[in-house]
């Protein structure tokens, strides 16, 4: 549903771009190759505007010079993510065993990406994973636009698959952006049982001031302080906390203000000089997501007796 919208994002932004460039081409301004070249370049420049008003919306009161960095390679990551791979997306995920042998079992990880993003997100992720040794599925979550509460039967579809396919008990659980609330809201509906850790980079869980007035069910439940993230943090128990672990991105451009994206009692790591889809495409948090799942030992599920 997401790769079908973006292809058609782009080939929308392409045409505009070959307009354009025919119209440069009639009054005599430009030459024909630059219609073509405006044609093809329509997408990344568009994002380039859409990363950088993003940047200079959440930026705080740090010097500019923190803010480029981030701002070049947010848009790289976002060219990687939303230009080349999530658009050319075809078939389900699917279970991805390991690609390299590990001294001992690893636990099975489960990806649950963000808002308007599909499983490719998890690309670099989801090799760094499977090298360090570990099984690997990633989600779509789909409708695109709906209640986060209705995400759950997905994730818990591949908790439950995962289990039975590696032959465990429980899974750990990395989620991105929204997926990091998805992640939760589907343990308030179904518990802790089969989760091992779970992860969240650049989740709004405080919500996020980028839209005031957003569109959709589920852009509305992560605004900044929404009812529904407040209740969401009222159901949890220090059990369940004791089970997550969060990490923030310092310039995010998606989720803030940046600062308050916390949980009580739940550590936190902060990643300097990167935005919010960073967080899946830079070595920094992939090493930290990798340490840590590293020392986690799947539990193995009890053998069914056999009846004679």
């Amino acid at each position: 549903m997401l790769a079908r919208l973006l292809r058609r994002i782009i080939f929308v932004l392409c045409m505009a771009g070959a307009v354009v460039g025919y119209g440069l081409v009639r009054w005599d301004i430009s030459p024909v190759w630059v219609a073509y070249l405006l044609a093809a370049l329509a997408p990344f420049v568009t994002l380039f505007l859409i990363v950088s008003v993003s940047m200079f919306k959440s930026r705080t009161d740090e010097s500019a010079n923190a803010w480029w960095s981030p701002l070049l390679r947010e848009y790289l990551a976002g060219v990687h993510v939303f230009l080349l791979r999530q658009p050319w997306t075809w078939g389900t995920p699917r279970v991805l065993a390991p690609t390299a042998p590990a001294a001992s079992p690893k636990v099975p990880v489960v990806l649950v990406h963000g808002y308007m993003c599909n499983h490719r997100t998890w690309d670099d992720v989801a090799r760094a994973l499977r090298a360090a040794g570990h099984t690997v599925l990633a989600v779509d979550l789909e409708p695109l636009f709906t209640s986060i509460d209705r995400y759950a039967p997905i994730i818990d579809a591949a908790v439950t698959g995962l289990c039975k396919q590696t032959g465990t008990t429980q899974v750990a659980l990395v989620g991105h952006s929204m997926g990091g609330v998805a992640i939760r809201a589907w343990m308030r509906q179904h518990g802790t049982d089969k989760v091992a850790r779970v992860l969240t980079l650049g989740s709004p869980h405080a919500g996020t001031q980028i839209d005031a007035r957003p569109m959709t069910p589920n852009g509305r439940q992560m605004l900044w302080k929404s009812a529904w993230l407040t209740e969401l943090a009222a159901s949890e128990s220090e059990a369940t906390r004791a089970l997550i672990r969060v990490a923030l991105a310092a310039q995010d451009n998606i989720v803030y203000p940046q600062s308050p994206q916390i949980l009580p009692g739940v550590p936190t790591t902060v990643f300097e000089g990167i935005a919010h889809m960073q967080l899946c495409w830079e070595p920094k948090p992939i090493a930290w997501i990798c340490s840590q799942l590293a020392n986690l030992a799947p539990s193995q599920a009890q053998p069914m007796a056999q009846t004679h």
